[in-house]
């Protein structure tokens, strides 16, 4: 069953990047007390997520801040290395945070994983975008095709807010 509006996002970690190496995350340390903006993507560097999906949110993070959000955050089923380059490579740094959930541990708990093994890709993340208040969804949008990137934008959400 997938994570739906109203309901309260579960515990899980996340891995960052820092100066200092891997740090941890929890859900509770990410949402708690606050507006959160966090979209998923497939995987980092993939076509679509790459060009289409994470630039829109980048571009868009102070409208996001002016909205009332105290973070954007992006998730990926991809390690804490390679959301570290895709931050550094997309110019996200200090403008969306990059989370690693490279065992899908958050993913599955909310019900957005799918098998994209089939592709060579294994375990991979539903594209979808969400508003979270204090750790409960408010707004959940997904799309219907990994390729697609129309209803999970960051001008969609901005709209909705």
């Amino acid at each position: 069953m997938s994570i739906a509006k109203g309901d309260r996002l579960p515990e899980a970690t996340f891995r960052i990047m820092t100066q200092d190496g891997i740090k941890t995350l929890t859900t509770n340390e990410i949402f708690a007390g606050k507006k959160v903006v966090l979209f998923a993507v497939p995987g980092a560097f993939t076509p679509t997520c790459h060009q289409k999906h994470l630039p829109g949110f980048i571009e868009s993070a102070k409208k996001f801040k002016k909205a009332g959000a105290d973070t954007v955050a992006c998730v990926a089923v991809n390690d804490p290395f390679v959301m570290a380059a895709w931050e550094k490579k997309s110019d996200g740094k200090d403008k969306v945070l990059f989370l690693s959930d490279g065992n899908a541990e958050f993913t599955k708990k909310i019900g957005m994983d799918f098998d994209g093994s089939g592709f060579g890709l294994g375990t991979r993340s539903k594209r979808y975008a969400m508003f979270v208040d204090d750790g409960v969804v408010k707004i959940l949008d997904v799309e219907e095709s990994p390729a697609a990137c129309e209803v999970t934008s960051a001008s969609h959400l901005l709209e909705q807010l």
